[in-house]
């Protein structure tokens, strides 16, 4: 049977494909797309509220479309309606998690989703380990996950939301409007770390075992 890691390995795997397959169609159709939707920061709105339900109603994600955004409207503008967006949606998310609990979350997305997130909800160093966190997690799962299962405060959950969304939303924002080959070469990079953060987690917890 395929493990959880390994399905959330492919699943990154499959959305960075889709984020570079998605910029190679813009890149290629760029002047029809700004005749369709580039007179008009209606797209920007649409976006937007797109990105806050991505959130909400987890675990959707529109991240590959960010190409698309960022080719039409410029990578900053892009990052920045993207970052608002995220942050929104993780308050809400939030919200909905402290003020009706299970009950309502379980309508709204899989708990098995949350569940597997609920060990690395961090119980020290919460600020430095959920800024870490945020850069790392899906941010729609790991908002349900510290809203449900974590006592942190709004003040230090907002902070640590905006903080550590920041470099994401810049970083996938200025990749959409590079050449294919850096993003491919973009996407390689971020798998390796991400597995080697991983490893690095796997040999810190066996070495806390053996002390």
């Amino acid at each position: 049977m395929v493990s959880t890691k390994t399905k959330a390995l492919f699943g990154l795997i499959l959305i960075i494909a889709l984020f570079v397959l998605t910029s190679y169609f813009v890149k290629q159709n760029i002047d029809i797309f700004k005749e369709l939707i580039g007179n008009s920061q209606l797209g920007l709105l649409i976006w937007f509220l797109f990105t806050v339900i991505a959130v909400v109603i987890a675990p959707i994600t529109n991240m590959f479309l960010m190409p698309l955004v960022s080719n039409v409207y410029g990578w900053i503008e892009t990052a920045i309606v993207t970052l608002a967006a995220w942050s929104i949606g993780s308050f809400i998310v939030f919200y909905l998690c402290r003020k009706y609990g299970v009950n309502l979350v379980k309508k709204l997305v899989s708990l098995n989703h949350i569940y597997k997130i609920e060990s690395r909800i961090p119980k020290e160093n919460m600020f430095l380990n959920l800024l870490f966190l945020r850069m790392i997690v899906p941010v729609e799962l790991l908002s349900y996950a510290v809203g449900l299962f974590s006592k942190v405060n709004f003040r230090t959950y907002a902070i640590t939301t905006v903080l550590g969304l920041i470099p994401i939303a810049f970083l996938f924002s200025y990749i959409g409007v590079i050449s294919l080959q850096y993003q491919i070469l973009g996407g390689i990079t971020i798998i390796l770390l991400i597995i080697l953060i991983h490893l690095l987690r796997e040999l810190w917890g066996i070495s806390k075992k053996k002390i």
